[in-house]
């Protein structure tokens, strides 16, 4: 296995009084050695053990993180055009003109309200996050909800893919699921269902493009006791799904989402958190396009508690890997959000 070095962690986000959270709900994107990663600033509450340490009866707001130097340093953000109507954001609407996919600067995330049958919204920037346009609707599908997290891969100047999660047939969480656009978010058609109905929950998934008609996706898992991230393969442009079994543990408390990217190498790396003792950040790398995993690979295991994860990574041109998330250092403090840079070394 390739030697890896971690390099150290930077606290990003840390408020008084706030609960930073979930990057994985909200998205990461680059350009070079500018980093821009969303998460929720939600608000401190002192609870139970088992418990987010959060009050749920005041709103999450949504936060930004950019950094210009590649996770050296960062600044937070606030964007206005990024509240959703709930927060005084502007009225949600259809999506009337298309966006152009591929400007330079473009950036989508598509968010859910509420709970895990929705509804979704969608909002876009053509400025790397500065400005954001939305919010617009993300149409139901016939599904009987949709979860949305950001999860997308543009094919084309008007045609991309999103990943999403909808709930069950019984109303309950959920199964994944993905949808196409081929007039810039105009309209979207359901491509497919990925994997059986599950017992519990299948959730948040993690796609990449690995071919012509080849993308590669995990999903977080519960099922009874168990937590783990289930791998799903399609070599038929997403219209089917080949269930390729678990890649990873996520430990207790319903697990943790994946994040899969590219390395400039052509290795692929995928970051989660760990949700039992030692609650950290895990990393797993695959040299060849995921149908071989390493044994995971520590990024940090000083978690005080369960409450922590949701990563999202990104590569710098000089190769190392910036992997931001929510972590705590006690169980009932403030959640904080953080980076690990770390370098994969060598296939």
């Amino acid at each position: 296995m390739a030697e890896v070095r971690i390099l150290g962690h930077t606290r990003i986000y840390q408020e008084q009084g706030r609960f930073g959270g979930w990057p994985a709900n909200h998205g990461i994107w680059s350009w070079g050695d500018e980093i821009l990663v969303g998460f929720s600033g939600a608000y401190f509450q002192a609870k139970g053990s088992d418990r987010h340490q959060m009050d749920s009866a005041r709103p999450e707001v949504p936060f930004q993180a950019r950094s210009r130097d590649g996770g050296r340093t960062w600044s937070i953000e606030r964007p206005a055009s990024l509240l959703p109507p709930e927060q005084d954001g502007a009225a949600v609407r259809p999506l009337n003109q298309p966006m152009d996919l591929q400007s330079s600067g473009f950036a989508m995330t598509i968010r859910f309200a509420d709970n895990h049958k929705g509804p979704s919204r969608l909002w876009f920037s053509t400025n790397k996050g500065a400005t954001w346009n939305g919010a617009y609707e993300f149409p139901p599908l016939g599904l009987p909800g949709i979860a949305a997290r950001t999860d997308y891969i543009v094919l084309g100047k008007r045609e991309a893919i999103v990943w999403l999660t909808a709930a069950k047939s019984n109303g309950r969480e959920g199964r994944p699921f993905c949808a196409r656009t081929t007039d810039g978010g105009v309209s979207w058609q359901l491509a497919s269902m990925i994997g059986e109905e599950p017992a519990g929950f299948s959730i948040m998934p993690s796609t990449l493009h690995l071919g012509p008609k080849e993308f590669l996706t995990q999903v977080r898992v519960k099922g009874g006791n168990e937590n783990w991230l289930e791998q799903y393969r399609s070599r038929d442009a997403a219209k089917t799904w080949t269930d390729e079994g678990r890649v990873a543990d996520t430990g207790g408390m319903s697990g943790n989402p994946p994040h899969l990217i590219r390395l400039k190498d052509g290795r692929l790396c995928l970051t989660y958190g760990y949700r039992s003792k030692p609650y950290s950040i895990r990393a797993k790398l695959s040299s060849d396009k995921g149908k071989t995993w390493t044994p995971e690979i520590t990024l940090r295991e000083d978690g005080a508690a369960w409450d922590l994860g949701y990563v999202r990574s990104a590569q710098r041109p000089d190769g190392k890997v910036v992997s931001i998330y929510y972590f705590n250092d006690g169980p009932h403090s403030e959640r904080f959000i953080a980076a690990t840079t770390w370098d994969p070394g060598k296939p």
